[in-house]
Formats: C-alpha cells, sequence, structure tokens
C-alpha cells in the first residue's frame, strides 16, 4: 500500500512545541513517566496508523512505544482537573506518525487505565483505544514500578509489569530523545475523519533510566510484532503540565 505524500517535509524535531497555545480543550499533568521505545520497521507500522499519516522515521526506523505514567487532575477548558476521576494510573502503545501537512505526531495503538469513567468518556468522546485495566505505580527511592492487567473490554490477558531505576537528569537530550518524547499531536480516527489534535507543555525534564524489568504483552496485543530484546531507549521523566487545544479547522480529510 503507498504510503501518502507530504504535501511539506516533516516539521523540524523540536524540544518546544512549534505551535503557540490557544485556550484549552483538555488539562492535565503526565507524572512519573517511563519511556520505553524499541526500533520498528515502517512497514510493520504503517497499515496501524490513520489514513493520511505515514510513519515518522528518523534514520530510516521508526519506533514503537510503552510508556507508563500517572495522569493527574483532568479537567476540561479553564476549569480545575478533577482530583479522584482525572488522577489514575495509564500505561499506553504507541507509534510515531506524520502527516501531510508535515506535522509529527503520536498514535495510540492501546490505552491501560484504572478509571472506568474516563475510559468509558475516552472510548466514546474521542473513539480512543481506552481499556480498563487494574494498575499500580510504586515508589521506593530511586526505583518505580508499573503493573498492568486488563479488565474490560475483553479478551483478558494483556498485562505489564516494568521497574526502573531513575538515575541522572539528562542536560542535553538527543535528537533521537527528543523525537521519542518531544510529540506535540495525536494522530487518531474520529467519525471516519482523519483528526490532529495539538498538545503543548514545558520541554521535557528527562533522565537517563536503568530497565531493571519487562514483562509485558501490551505491544503483541496492540498488533506489533512483540519485542525482541532490550529497548533501544529507556527514559524518565517526574513530569510535565499538559494542555491540548481544538483540532485546526479545515485540516482533517476524509477517509
Amino acid at each position: 500500500m503507498p504510503l501518502p505524500p507530504l504535501a511539506v517535509g516533516p516539521e523540524p524535531v523540536s524540544a518546544d512545541p512549534p505551535h503557540r497555545t490557544r485556550r484549552p480543550l483538555l488539562t492535565q499533568s503526565w507524572l512519573d513517566l517511563a519511556f520505553l521505545h524499541w526500533v520498528a520497521d515502517p512497514a510493520d507500522v504503517a497499515p496501524l496508523l490513520p489514513a493520511g499519516t505515514r510513519p515518522d522515521t528518523l534514520d530510516g526506523v521508526t519506533y514503537v512505544g510503552l510508556v507508563a505514567f500517572r495522569m493527574h487532575r483532568v479537567g476540561w477548558f479553564r476549569l480545575p482537573g478533577v482530583p479522584y476521576l482525572g488522577s489514575f494510573p495509564e500505561t499506553n502503545v504507541r507509534l510515531y506518525s506524520v502527516d501531510a501537512q508535515g506535522r509529527r505526531g503520536v498514535v495510540f495503538r492501546s490505552l491501560d487505565a484504572s478509571r472506568l469513567i474516563p475510559v468509558a468518556v475516552g472510548r466514546v468522546a474521542f473513539r480512543l483505544p481506552y481499556v480498563w485495566s487494574r494498575m499500580r505505580i510504586r515508589k521506593e527511592g530511586a526505583t518505580v514500578a508499573y503493573t498492568s492487567e486488563r479488565r474490560l473490554p475483553g479478551p483478558r490477558g494483556p498485562r505489564s509489569d516494568l521497574a526502573i531505576r531513575v538515575g541522572e537528569r539528562i542536560d542535553a537530550p538527543t535528537r533521537l530523545e527528543h523525537f521519542l518524547t518531544a510529540r506535540w499531536g495525536m494522530h487518531s480516527a474520529f467519525f471516519g475523519r482523519a483528526l490532529y489534535l495539538p498538545n503543548t507543555h514545558p520541554r521535557w525534564p528527562l533522565h537517563r533510566a536503568e530497565l531493571l524489568r519487562c514483562d509485558e504483552n501490551l505491544v503483541a496485543a496492540a498488533g506489533l510484532p512483540a519485542p525482541a530484546g532490550a529497548p533501544a531507549s529507556v527514559l524518565y521523566s517526574p513530569g510535565v503540565p499538559v494542555r491540548f487545544t481544538r483540532p485546526p479547522r479545515g485540516r482533517s480529510r476524509r477517509r
């Protein structure tokens, strides 16, 4: 299947958002993040992306990410974030995409979360592949552990058990580290249309991390080849506050 042509080249890899913050649609914070990434073949990734997008590559390869973190105080517009229902562990499997306008983004293949109501809202309102899961995050000194076991919708069985040891702060992240973490929008399919939802946040504070344990089958459950070997990149961040803004007008394209 031919990949869609780019009307312009991909926007530069940037540690800072390439667009200005407009009135927020959603506000939230992402905290205690573990970023695990494996190299992926663009040919394996392309069929899993929404129409109008293609795999975003760096030096000829793309990546599949397994990202575990705490969602904190999700809020609508300028309203204060919700303390209980808006705060929960999440683990997502994500891919990297670019559209015909050159906008780099992420595509979520699965999002496991531990609050049922946000899962239902994400599935119904945004058509995102949220799944209700039993989850836990534990911090002991420099060690952070993340567990996830899928509940609904089925089938049950996909799970993850991750642990990292947080290392030193990265003063000058590499281009690859920015490519994997500084993603300023989300591509998805929304009622038959391709949707780009931009976000902004401060520059990531990133740390080196040592992977202590990785027992997971979420990547394979998301329709990708199971990772072979150690991740190409393991990073940690204490987190950032995030704003999602309304989709740009006149940019979506019909399937």
